[in-house]
């Protein structure tokens, strides 16, 4: 199989007849072996009675019906994990993403590429409430996570299989794919695509994500700098708090002796023990984080880095 093109859909039904008979156009034209992945995330309309329609016609078609709606990330997983092509692209199934652009995303993967992520320049979207704000956060994503890229919230993107077979994913983190590729030395490419109105049917992923990307973003952004070493993590902010209570013990001191203020009931004297404690606490977590660390690698007998190839 050369190529799986993977599709989570929720409540698209009117989309579903149109776009798998133009992705059977561009598929048939381009000459490559292919299968058609719809996810159908617990759709309450007609969604999955047309997805069996498209497949009574469009051979290709395999469909994975989940229990309910668990949102866009498992659903793309649960592709994933179905995929049997040696190349996976990932598209949104409201008709924006153009299905013309998967040949030229292949064939940047067939260029050297580990991943192509598309980037909708001239994106067709109401722009205050989903441009402007879009553009925003994919340059906080992008300075946070230090892997530069114009529109992280493109689903259209390319894939070497054996990149996203087993990575794991979890609350709103397929935007974050290319980030966690590329830290394990993925070779990565950004190209610009298509991007259209939407006909049928109405967004349903909206502002409401914001707060779960953010919290996401957090995440990704303590695990790329310290998932095998936790400790370097708390262990400064325990140091850091060690170091205002040790101040405050010296201003609570210089009060006493030059200023002669009773220390019973200064606040600072409060402030210091507290600053301590924390410090203990913050430096204790650490070293449970390391604990915990070491005990998930060992017991998997999983590693700490990751080959590219080996030449013997």
């Amino acid at each position: 199989m050369d190529i799986s093109i993977v599709i989570p859909v929720y409540n698209e039904e009117a989309n579903i007849s149109p776009l798998s008979a133009e992705i059977k156009d561009v598929m048939t034209r381009y000459g490559r072996t292919y299968e058609l992945i719809f996810i159908n995330d617990g759709s309450t309309d007609n969604t999955f009675e047309e997805l069996k329609k498209a497949k009574s016609s469009h051979p290709n078609v395999k469909i994975i019906d989940l229990n309910r709606n668990f949102g866009q990330t498992p659903a793309i997983m649960a592709g994933f994990h179905y995929a049997k092509g040696n190349i996976i692209v990932t598209m949104d199934g409201d008709l924006q993403n153009d299905p013309h652009d998967i040949p030229k995303m292949v064939e940047k993967i067939e260029s050297g590429f580990d991943l192509v992520s598309g980037w909708r320049r001239k994106r067709k979207d109401a722009v205050l409430t989903r441009v402007i704000p879009s553009k925003l956060a994919n340059g906080i994503i992008s300075g946070t996570l230090k892997v530069p890229l114009h529109d992280y919230g493109c689903t259209l993107k390319a894939y070497k299989h054996n990149i996203v077979k087993d990575m794991p994913l979890y609350g709103e983190m397929h935007r974050f794919i290319p980030a966690i590729a590329s830290w394990k030395g993925a070779k990565m490419a950004e190209i610009e695509v298509n991007h259209r109105p939407r006909k049928h049917g109405k967004t349903k992923y909206g502002l409401n994500r914001t707060l779960k990307v953010l919290m996401d973003l957090l995440l990704l952004a303590f695990l790329s700098e310290y998932s095998t070493k936790p400790i370097r993590f708390f262990g400064a902010l325990g140091f850091l708090s060690g170091l205002l209570g040790v101040i405050s013990v010296i201003g609570l001191l210089y009060m006493k002796i030059f200023e002669h203020m009773n220390m019973v009931r200064n606040p600072l004297l409060i402030l210091s023990a507290l600053f301590f404690i924390v410090s203990v606490q913050f430096i204790s977590m650490g070293f449970l984080g390391e604990i915990n660390i070491r005990t998930y690698y060992e017991s998997q007998n999983k590693k700490t880095y990751h080959i590219h190839e080996t030449i013997e």
